[in-house]
């Protein structure tokens, strides 16, 4: 990690303006902004380095600045490196880098919409959070916003592009849908039925999550950590737990770890049923997804069982988890995960004997390996494309570094290889529970915390089933809450979904977003 200052050093000279080692695996260098295009680059293109997201915040009331933090994975020896840029004055803004990293795309136009920055260069300025009838000049994520003021509304209108030619026509899909999902609008230009471009609005219910944990204590920050996506509370609330208990520099406890693992990959599997499930019924099997959401019943009655709520909510602690398993209750476990094994393997093989359902499978919403690279998608959809990554092998957290799992890759990128990795990720963590159970150490399930240290950062993360899940916490003076940001992976891989329909047709959209199954909740975070 030192190693790599150095070079940083020997390249840029005095606009490498410091570094710290914040944490074992998190090393802080501060650098100039006029720099920060070639920092990133030589970091990506020299060293092999990965992006993975960037974020602002309001440190005025202690640095007089604003700060921008750019985080990279070095997974060639399990680090991360934070670049910081400070951004002061009268000059609010910062050099783009949508042009070089098209990953930083959205996450820019964010910090433009909640602090007021301008990134400079940045090919697509618009709106990305804040929505047209919300006023100039009121930034929601600056220290003096009020938070519970009323935010007067005002006119305005977002311009769409536009697609033009004979023949040509849009298709407006929501905000509104039928059925129960949440908020998020779809406008497609077609000729015909065949899509040439498709261009999402989302954020009509942003929850302000960030915000609201700001001077929050840690109980207060996991339960809302839980409510970001509720199909993903362990995930949320495991990344966040780890953030604080790595900012106070302790370990939980090892049987805590590998009871961790059998909570991730529970919600893993109640997940993927429900994905594969979806597409199934998209493409009007009513059988196949009836037997599918069967097997998930059984999973949620389990989880119900195991911990007294069928998401598993409740469970991740700060400092480990709240109830430990019986020895009678993993048991159970074994038993049930057996039975319910051979419920998917009997589905699953009438599923791929279904000609009709291959037909609307194969070669459909295909997303390249360089567009899923480009724009940062992570998780099964990254998989699914010949991206092979998972943050639970190349980045160990919990117990993860003690099992032995298979991480399934395919190359065609298509709706069936997204449902093939889901359906290998399932077998996989049957054999991860049964290897936790077992090869649990006996031992206290939690300890008692210590208060939060004052002015201290830490970033924690899971591989959650759709991916990559990031929440990097700093606390004030007093060790309170001062920033929370949370990177969840449908914010990464929304933008995949204009790509992922281009030389389809419309009535195979559905089927499409099924297969990726992003959480409109886990964006409006």
């Amino acid at each position: 990690m030192k190693r790599v200052v150095e070079v940083l050093k020997e390249k840029f000279g005095n606009r490498i303006q410091g570094s710290h080692q914040e944490t074992v695996r998190e090393l802080q260098i501060k650098i100039a902004k006029e720099v920060v295009i070639p920092a990133a680059r030589f970091l990506v293109e020299t060293l092999e380095m990965r992006f993975l997201f960037l974020f602002g915040s309001d440190a005025r009331n202690i640095s007089g600045c604003f700060h921008l933090h750019y985080v990279f994975s070095y997974h060639h020896v399990d680090q991360f490196i934070i670049l910081i840029v400070e951004v002061r004055g009268e000059d609010l803004t910062f050099p783009s880098l949508a042009p070089y990293l098209p990953q930083a795309n959205w996450q820019e136009r964010e910090i433009q919409d909640l602090f007021g920055l301008i990134a400079k260069g940045h090919p697509d300025p618009r709106r990305l959070v804040l929505h047209e009838d919300w006023p100039e000049g009121l930034y929601p994520f600056r220290k003096d916003f009020i938070q519970n003021k009323k935010v007067p509304r005002v006119n305005g209108e977002y311009v769409f592009d536009r697609v033009e030619g004979d023949g040509v026509f849009e298709i407006p899909v929501g905000p509104v849908h039928a059925g129960i999902i949440e908020p998020g609008h779809f406008r497609f230009s077609s000729a015909g039925e065949s899509i040439l471009k498709l261009e999402i609005r989302h954020f009509y219910t942003h929850k302000g999550t960030e915000k609201l944990g700001e001077g929050k204590d840690s109980s207060h920050l996991l339960c809302l950590a839980e409510r970001i996506s509720g199909d993903n509370s362990v995930a949320h609330a495991t990344a966040a737990a780890q953030a604080l208990e790595t900012l106070c520099g302790f370990q939980i406890p090892p049987r805590a770890q590998f009871l961790r693992v059998v909570l991730l990959e529970l919600e893993r599997i109640y997940n993927h049923l429900a994905d594969v499930g979806g597409v199934v019924l998209d493409v009007a099997f009513g059988f196949g997804a009836a037997q599918l959401a069967r097997v998930k019943e059984q999973l949620m009655r389990l989880n119900e069982r195991l911990t007294g709520s069928r998401l598993l909510r409740g469970m991740i602690v700060f400092g480990g988890v709240r109830n430990d398993i019986s020895d009678l209750d993993k048991k159970y476990l074994i038993q049930e995960i057996g039975k319910i094994k051979v419920d998917f393997d009997q589905t699953i093989q009438i599923l791929w004997n279904v000609s009709s359902l291959m037909d609307r499978i194969q070669k459909t919403g295909i997303i390249k390996k360089e567009i899923v690279e480009a724009l940062g998608g992570t998780g099964p959809i990254a998989r699914a494309s010949g991206v092979d990554r998972d943050f639970r092998r190349d980045h160990p957290y919990a117990a993860y570094q003690e099992l032995l799992f298979m991480v399934p890759v395919f190359r065609e990128g298509d709706v069936e290889s997204r449902i093939k990795v889901k359906m290998q990720e399932v077998y996989e963590s049957f054999k991860l529970i049964y290897e936790a159970v077992t090869g649990m150490p006996e031992g206290i399930s939690i300890v008692e915390t210590v208060p939060l240290k004052p002015l201290r950062s830490a970033l924690g993360y899971v591989e959650s089933p759709r991916g990559e899940c990031f929440h990097w916490i700093a606390t004030d003076r007093d060790g309170r809450i001062a920033r929370w940001k949370i990177q969840s992976p449908s914010f990464a891989n929304w933008p995949l979904i204009e790509y992922a329909v281009l030389e389809n047709i419309v009535p195979d959209f559905p089927v499409i977003n099924k297969s990726m199954n992003l959480s409109y909740s886990g964006n409006d975070r």
